[in-house]
């Protein structure tokens, strides 16, 4: 799914890697989702927009900063200063920004009441991933805390979504988020083993078998793989049809994901539509 406009308020829109061995990082994800890359000269930070089908649809950037590396999501907006002010007010508070990236847009970097960060995009010339919900792309976010209550309370009062609790399954402690629109654009799952809040980023595969080996191949691990080097991940638990996760090599990134049965079934298919489409496209 192609797409080149701005999306609503609080949609999943941009997603960013920062990994403190950049080319390694490339040539793991070219090999695992086939993407190519548009790298910005050094002078301007080695920026790398992630392609497929010769449109952008994620970033990654190198740093020394000893961080947690990990796939950020950025929310749209269409002013991001008034969603800093609003995130404040609601109880998050401000880790980065707002700045502008040149002509591209308006980003700042938050964190929310039970600890989980993200970013805001008010596009300009980029618009934030331009093909989501396809093999390759980003499929899904869902933010995955021990503290689903006060998370559920903030999110509805800074982007205006409305609660759906999944009835349908007691005992399984998921809400799904709703624009005002009623478009769906993620989801809340309470955790309660989990031991830090954080958003999760799936992308879709046309089969996760296939990429499952592609990652081994590429040097990542498969948690649940014999003779592999597993590391513990605090998002297993969603509503998903199959579901695999993955880790890049050399930096520990874990990410998940998706195989659709069929485009007409997609489960609750969302996370950017199920996704749509930034933070900083600097090159």
């Amino acid at each position: 799914m192609d797409l080149d406009t701005n999306q609503p308020l609080g949609t999943p829109t941009w997603i960013e890697l920062a990994v403190p061995d950049l080319d390694a990082a490339l040539a793991f994800y070219g090999a695992v989702f086939g993407w190519e890359f548009r790298t910005a000269p050094a002078e301007h930070g080695r920026y790398t927009n992630c392609l497929l089908r010769g449109r952008p649809v994620a970033g990654i950037a190198p740093t020394d900063d000893g961080g947690p590396t990990e796939w950020v999501v950025s929310l749209a907006t269409p002013d991001v200063d008034a969603t800093v002010e609003l995130v404040r007010r609601s109880g998050g508070s401000l880790l980065d920004g707002p700045d502008d990236a040149l002509s591209q847009g308006r980003w700042a970097v938050v964190r929310d009441p039970v600890g989980a960060r993200f970013g805001l995009w008010q596009g300009r010339d980029h618009v934030g991933a331009q093909v989501v919900n396809e093999p390759g792309a980003l499929v899904r976010n869902d933010l995955v805390t021990p503290s689903p209550e006060p998370a559920r309370e903030f999110y509805a009062a800074v982007f205006d979504f409305t609660l759906d609790r999944n009835e349908d399954m007691p005992g399984f402690d998921f809400t799904f988020l709703r624009r005002p629109d009623g478009h769906e654009v993620g989801g809340i799952m309470g955790a309660p083993g989990a031991t830090a809040s954080a958003w999760n980023t799936t992308f879709e595969a046309a089969g996760t078998d296939e990429v499952v080996q592609r990652a081994l191949d590429a040097g990542g691990a498969v948690p649940g793989r014999g003779g592999h080097a597993l590391r513990p991940h605090r998002h297993r638990h969603r509503p998903v049809r199959r579901r695999v996760l993955g880790d890049h090599p050399t930096s520990g990134v874990t990410f998940s994901g998706l195989r659709v049965r069929s485009r007409a079934s997609a489960v609750a298919a969302s996370g950017c539509s199920r996704a749509s489409s930034p933070t900083a496209a600097r090159t």
